[in-house]
């Protein structure tokens, strides 16, 4: 049986912990910025984890853990 391939997009997107948790970036951040306040720019930077229900759609997205 063939390898299974990983979605490109995804390998872009997410870095999985040691705990096998999904890390994700905060969305909103990339443009139109002007009107958004400082405090909230500054609450998007960083990563967070992703919810429950996603991380087991990016798992299958990403079956090698994103190699």
């Amino acid at each position: 049986m063939t390898k299974m391939k990983s979605h490109s997009g995804s390998k872009k997107r997410f870095r999985f912990t040691a705990t096998g948790k999904v890390k994700r970036k905060f969305s909103h951040k990339n443009h139109i910025l002007t009107k958004k306040s400082p405090g909230r720019i500054r609450k998007l930077r960083g990563t967070t984890i992703a919810s429950e229900p996603d991380s087991v759609r990016i798992h299958l997205l990403l079956p090698y853990g994103g190699k």
